[in-house]
Parts: C-alpha cells; structure tokens; sequence
C-alpha cells in the first residue's frame, strides 16, 4: 500500500496547517486546561518574606542553646509589631513573617515552653526552619513558560506568584458531523437497518477534553444536499470533524461535497489500523478532519491526529500524540502493510506498567473499546511482539 501515508508522515502535514489562534486575556480562575500564549511572570517575591517553615520559635541563633523570655507571638498573616531583641524569642505559625532580627526558627517540639519561657537545649543553625523571601521566585521570574497547559499544579504556582490574568490562544471553535442515513439518537426507536449514533458523542467528549469548544451538528442523511447545506454550517469554526462517508462507497459523501465546498485535500488514507480512510483538507483557515464512521477508527484517529491539531491551535508546545512505554502482557501479531493500535486495559505489577490488549479488536466493537484505558502501537512488519516485550502506548480517557 504504496499510496498510505505513514502515521509520522500524515501528523506532519496536520501541525504544519495547524497554526496558533489568536491570544485573549483569561482570568486566572477560569483559565483551567487553557494553554499559555505568552510567558506568565510573578508579579511579587515568593515567598514575599521571611517566612516560618515550622510552629515555633523565632530566635537568633547566637542566643540558642538557652532559656529565653518570649517577647511576643506572632501569627500568620500578623507581622511582628517589632524587632526581635537578643536574647529573647517570638512564637512564630507557619507561614508567618520571621521578624526582623531573627535569623532561624526552631520547632515547637524541640523547646519547652512554660511560663512565658522556651528552654532550648541544642544549638540552631542559621537560616533553620526559614524560607527566604524569594525563595521559590523572584519578581519578573518566569513561573509558567508559553505553549503550556495549565493544570492544577500551574495554576496554583500563578495565583501564589500573585497572577490575576494570563494571556491564551483562543479556545477552538469546533463542529462535529456524524453522517449516515442509517443512524438514529438514542432513546429513539429503532428501524430495520438502523443504528444508534455514537461518534458524535465520542468526538465531542474528546474534543471538550482538548480544550476546544463545540458544536454538535445534526447527523445528516446520505444526500450531497444535506451533506452540503451540514459542512458549509461546519466551516464557520476553527475545526470541522465529520464521521463516516470518507471510504470508497456510493453514498460516500463528504470529500465530493468537501471538494464542491472549496476544501482542499491535503491527504486521503493512512497506513494504519483501525482508521485508514481518515481524510484532511482545509478551507481557508479551517482544519477539516473526515474520520471513519467505525466508532473505534473515530476513537483512535482523534487521538493521532485531531487531538494534536487542536492543541496545537491553542500554541501548545508539544501538541503530541505523546506516547509512554509500557510492557505487553500477551504477545500480538504485527500487520505488514499497517501500523495498528490495539486497544488494551493497563495494571501496575512489580512497578511496571503492563498493557493487555481487550478481546475484541474490530473497529466496530466500541463496548469491547469501553473496557480500555490505553492504544497500544504495533509498528508495521512481519512477525510478532512477545510477551514481556516494551511497547508504545497512548493513554485514553
């Protein structure tokens, strides 16, 4: 299969049409999953203090050991109304202001404090139990560099470093198409011949996980009308995935009706399985994504392909597929014309991930694909991968 696009080959031409969208300003506290445009910054020392990493004391190192006068207690929040004198202490909380003259922190556990008293029996280091102001980043630091998706870890380092706004790529704008004469919503009745629609929903749900905002289009019968009047309606947004249509077959639609629309094709199949009809054109600025209508081919192909492009829309700086490494548990044969991604269930065992492939490996089986939580890749060739062999994986879900 001389004329399929490797998977490396066919991602390429994806990311080199997938071009950042415009940057907006987002509130911090609504900037969850976004991808940053620009560099955010701290706009104080962090921590802007001294600060008590302990319950304790507040000492200069020089008086300690000894019993020493406690002069005052001090509370986070509550700066000390002084400086601490020598030869005395302050009761200091966590996260408080180590007051000026003091140079360590000693634990409440290690004094004894009676009667307005400590009694420290052991020598203190300077700098003991106290994080330096600016210890974790200075004003003007760097906290979260471009390209990256905040999480709750970067957001928490924004908000710390005092970052009330953030400058993103503009979500997506995405619609997706299912086609097919035969499909029906669930909860309605079923027909001879008919069949609940499921790649709408997979393809929403993944999408929304890729940051993107969508529209879902009602599925439209095998007609070029309908067809057409349904991608025009798609080709308002960022994004366009329609399924089903994209094969060899008579009512197969969407590239006859995507070229008459003005889509330029960029390819048409991929040496991979499940997934191989996948098509991908654009119109202007919109990326057009024409996955298989088998609900796992849609599955994995978004995963290989839509996913990167969307995040990549966004300015993410490694928009993927991002595979890990694993350990096969049951040895598979390689296909030799196809790269193939198997759906498999994952464990920890004696520290090791291992990957189980589901029985069931049909593009339609999507409740065999349900128990899954991983695609394991099987590079083209002949022969097979073992048991206990390492293999490459991407994560579902």
């Amino acid at each position: 299969m001389a004329d399929l696009l490797s998977i490396e080959e066919a991602l390429r031409l994806v990311l080199e049409r997938a071009r950042p969208l415009p940057a907006e300003g987002v509130p911090l506290a609504e900037a969850a999953g976004r991808v940053l445009a620009e560099p955010a910054v701290a706009s104080v020392d962090l921590p802007p203090f001294d600060s008590s990493a302990m319950d304790g004391f507040a000492v200069r190192a020089a008086d300690t050991p000894g019993e020493l006068p406690v002069g005052f207690r001090i509370a986070a929040g509550q700066p000390s109304p002084r400086p601490l004198e020598a030869g005395e202490a302050m009761g200091i909380a966590t996260g408080a202001a180590v007051p000026p003259g003091a140079d360590a922190v000693i634990p409440v556990e290690y004094v004894v404090d009676d009667d307005n008293k400590v009694a420290i029996e052991q020598a203190v280091q300077p700098g003991a139990s106290v994080r330096p102001r600016g210890g974790d980043a200075r004003r003007g630091d760097r906290v979260v560099a471009a390209g990256g998706r905040l999480g709750p870890a970067q957001l928490g380092a924004l908000a710390a470093a005092g970052v009330a706004e953030v400058s993103c790529a503009r979500r997506p704008r995405a619609a997706v198409l299912t086609t097919g004469s035969e499909l029906r919503l669930p909860g309605e009745q079923l027909e001879p011949g008919q069949i609940y629609e499921a790649n709408g929903v997979i393809l929403a749900a993944q999408l929304v996980s890729a940051g993107a905002e969508v529209e879902r289009l009602p599925a439209v019968a095998d007609e070029p009308g309908a067809h057409r009047d349904a991608l025009e309606r798609g080709l308002a947004g960022d994004v366009l995935v329609s399924s089903g249509g994209v094969s060899v077959g008579p009512h197969d639609l969407v590239r006859s009706v995507g070229a008459e629309l003005g889509i330029e094709q960029v390819f048409w199949r991929v040496a991979v399985k499940p997934g191989k009809p996948l098509w991908f054109g654009v119109r202007g600025e919109t990326l057009v994504f024409g996955v298989p209508g088998n609900p796992v081919s849609t599955l994995v192909s978004f995963e290989l392909f839509v996913r990167p492009a969307v995040l990549a829309l966004q300015g993410a700086t490694d928009p993927g597929p991002r595979f890990a490494l694993g350990t096969l548990a049951a040895g598979v044969r390689r296909n030799a014309a196809r790269d193939e991604l198997l759906r498999a269930r994952s464990s920890v065992e004696d520290g090791e991930l291992v990957l189980r492939p589901v029985t069931g490996q049909d593009s339609h089986m999507i409740v065999r694909a349900a128990e899954a939580d991983a695609l394991v890749l099987v590079p083209r060739g002949d022969g097979e991968i073992s048991p206990g062999d390492r293999v490459r994986y991407l994560r579902l879900g």
